[in-house]
């Protein structure tokens, strides 16, 4: 199952965007119905949990950690292999699809904090 996440926003991009989680890949990390704040634009590095548009559906918004970088572009991969769609099946996604980093949950309040 992809992790999908829904965007709260209006098409136009500010600084800071709240998305919600639908999916199972980032497990135990990201759980779904968390809501996450991010920030754009992206300044990926090794380790950071990104929001990312999906290389075969550019319309499909995902939740990822870049976990290297090649010639042609950021490997990303999901904390929950069994359940993630992710650069193990589509290889690497280009700079452009990198659009935000994750900073943190901030709902459901018990999941409040960085990620």
């Amino acid at each position: 199952m992809l992790s999908r996440v829904q965007c709260w926003h209006p098409p136009g991009w500010t600084r800071l965007r709240t998305v919600v989680v639908a999916g199972q890949s980032m497990a135990p990390t990201v759980q779904p119905g968390d809501f996450l704040l991010v920030r754009r634009p992206a300044v990926p590095y090794l380790g950071a949990i990104v929001l990312a548009r999906h290389p075969a559906r550019w319309d499909l918004l995902v939740v990822k950690r870049i976990t290297a970088r090649t010639e042609s572009g950021w490997w990303l991969t999901g904390d929950n292999p069994l359940a993630s769609d992710d650069s193990r099946a589509f290889g690497p996604v280009l700079d452009e699809a990198v659009l935000a980093r994750v900073l943190g949950c901030y709902w459901p309040i018990g999941r409040l904090g960085a990620v």
